[in-house]
């Protein structure tokens, strides 16, 4: 027996929380007590935490606690925690970094064969969008809810399993909610948001879907092939967004805004807006075309850029806003002051 076996040999004797004399251990493999002390070391330097205690009733025994007994995870369990590492690894300082990836190596070296190959580079399926710049952005935030958790769920299942969803998606842009066919591909988390990433079957295309809109999801017998070239952090950086953007201008209405060179500048550093369409326009100015025609996103914005931003895109808005503006500016002519 070499050294590295009789210390793996007298690592499980130790585990069973008895103390362990030093003679005993010579005696079940043949040794000497030198050899055993220097085996002793030898785990002590590697790190293992062995207990000594002196006297006839004296001997080794492992620290309470440093072998835990073995946990039997499913596929899912195990792909949960995986999202909860990815989530973790987001943050910009992780507590016990190291220990966090032996974890996640362990875990996917427990998995069956049937998702190894899925699982073994988590990163190919769940995405964390690092929180970019926020100069403006008037969207509002969204409890999760029960229909949310189940989108997710439901999604993930499909993708371990290797089958198709089948979901109703409500964009408020529309009067009726959308049937959709989806292979599952990735899960992305970006500022709050979970958004699901798969292969529509009726577009042949691949789809960023926010779960939060998703209802009656239910996922269907159909199998199909996982994408093996498809990596989720192909979308990060915003990538999901500009390519989400520019289907949109196909299929929605399109608003459009007229500002000062300096005002476009800001704007292309948010976000959001910065996957608009900037287009140059007459006097150094730039036309900015936006997927978006809901009054609840543009009078915000042109209030908040101030001076030298009109609203060209949807006409039927400028009235509107030139008459919320005349009040703003009536009540600051006016002016209540300062409270006495």
């Amino acid at each position: 027996m070499n050294p590295i076996e009789r210390a793996l040999g007298i690592l499980l004797l130790l585990s069973g929380g008895k103390l362990v004399p030093a003679t005993r251990l010579a005696e079940r493999f043949e040794v000497s007590l030198r050899t055993i002390y220097r085996d002793v070391d030898r785990l002590l330097a590697l790190g293992v935490p062995i207990e000594a205690e002196r006297g006839a009733e004296g001997g080794y025994r492992l620290a309470k606690g440093y072998l835990q007994p073995p946990v039997a995870l499913t596929r899912s369990e195990t792909a949960a925690l995986l999202v909860a590492l990815a989530l973790v690894r987001g943050i910009r300082a992780t507590p016990l970094a190291g220990d966090l990836e032996t974890a996640e190596r362990k875990l996917v070296a427990s998995l069956p064969r049937s998702v190894h190959d899925l699982l073994v580079d988590a990163e190919r399926i769940i995405g964390i969008e690092p929180t970019p710049p926020d100069l403006f952005h008037a969207g509002t935030r969204v409890e999760p809810s029960a229909d949310w958790q189940k989108a997710l769920d439901g999604f993930m299942t499909g993708l371990l399993a290797g089958r198709r969803v089948r979901f109703e998606h409500h964009n408020p842009a529309r009067e009726a909610p959308r049937d959709h066919e989806v292979e599952p591909y990735g899960i992305l988390f970006d500022r709050d948001l979970w958004y699901l990433a798969g292969r529509s079957v009726d577009a042949d295309d691949l789809r960023i879907y926010r779960a939060d809109r998703i209802r009656n999801i239910e996922v269907s017998g159909l199998r199909f092939r996982p994408n093996k070239d498809f990596s989720v952090q192909s979308l990060l950086g915003g990538a999901w967004l500009s390519r989400a953007m520019r289907r949109w201008e196909r299929e929605d209405a399109i608003a459009q805004i007229r500002v000062s060179g300096g005002q476009a500048l800001r704007l292309s550093q948010d976000w959001y807006y910065r996957h608009a369409v900037f287009t140059p326009a007459d006097g150094g100015r730039v036309l900015i075309s936006i997927p978006d025609t809901s009054r609840d996103r543009l009078l915000p914005l042109i209030r908040w850029l101030g001076p030298g931003a009109e609203l060209v895109e949807p006409a039927a808005l400028r009235s509107e806003l030139a008459e919320e503006l005349k009040a703003m500016a009536r009540s600051h002519r006016e002016g209540g002051g300062a409270a006495p």
